[in-house]
């Protein structure tokens, strides 16, 4: 670009300065020849002809080459490291606060389902102990309504097999009736007229009085006469206070007693009369 700048330009119009050129040089040849044949002297001489160069163009006026541009200003190097440094920093300290509020939100997160969990835990083990409380609740419901059932069922049975003897005792009794040789009015239960003998009543206080338990305290000495109701082999079946006496606690320790006999020996000639009245006195 800068060898094109320098180069002369081409002159305008040369073709035209040629062609004058040679007219010129032509018009000079045709003076010389004239002169030459105007003069007949033959005298030699000297000649000496005079040739103009030919035509020179002005060469071109000299380029000035073009001002250099302005350079531009060099950047302000520290300038640029400190700004870098601060975006850099601040960068920095943004990803530092996201990584803060990241991990606090983490922290809560974390905590909140811990919460969660812990109350979880709470509610299933009250609902676990609940649960084992009525558990336990139904069992001992369960285990005194057996108890009960089996207790019921025990005097029931119980109950069953004295009505059951006292049955089979008062068929015996209306059998042996068929053949009874008592008296029109007679009110005695036996086929014959026997009574139980003079020692038996004192052989039955016997064995019922070891078993009386009665704190005697008091001069008086109350009478409770007392019904006692008997299997043929002797069992009690059964006993009633047909006469009170003035202490509640005498009969009560002389019923006691009798229960706790259980049973009550046979007559001399083997025989357990199916009813006896019995009188007892603390002091007899």
């Amino acid at each position: 670009m800068a060898a094109a700048t320098l180069r002369p330009p081409e002159a305008a119009g040369i073709g035209r300065g040629v062609l004058l050129a040679l007219l010129a040089h032509g018009l000079l040849v045709l003076a010389l020849s004239y002169s030459l044949n105007w003069r007949s002297d033959a005298t030699p001489a000297f000649e000496a002809e005079l040739w103009s160069s030919v035509p020179q163009v002005a060469a071109p006026k000299e380029q000035l080459p073009p001002e250099p541009e302005p350079e531009a200003p060099k950047p302000d190097t520290k300038a640029q490291q400190r700004a870098a440094e601060e975006a850099a920093q601040q960068q920095r300290d943004a990803e530092i606060a996201i990584a803060k509020a990241r991990k606090l939100k983490e922290d809560k997160a974390r905590e909140e389902a811990a919460q969660l969990e812990r109350e979880k835990a709470a509610k299933d083990k009250l609902a676990k102990e609940k649960a084992a409380k009525e558990e336990q609740d139904r069992k001992k419901e369960k285990a005194e309504k057996a108890a009960k059932d089996t207790k019921e069922a025990k005097e029931a049975k119980d109950a069953d097999a004295r009505r059951e003897a006292i049955r089979q005792e008062q068929l015996r009794r209306i059998q042996g009736l068929a053949g009874a040789t008592g008296a029109q009015g007679s009110t005695g239960s036996a086929l014959q007229s026997a009574a139980p003998s003079a020692g038996y009543a004192g052989r039955v206080k016997a064995r019922i009085r070891p078993l009386i338990i009665y704190a005697d305290d008091g001069a008086a000495n109350p009478t409770a006469e007392v019904q006692v109701a008997l299997a043929p082999d002797g069992r009690i079946l059964g006993t009633k206070v047909l006469k009170a006496s003035s202490d509640a606690d005498w009969d009560r320790a002389v019923l006691r007693a009798i229960e706790k006999a259980e049973s009550l020996p046979r007559d001399v000639d083997g025989r357990v009369p199916p009813l006896m009245i019995l009188s007892f006195r603390p002091r007899e």
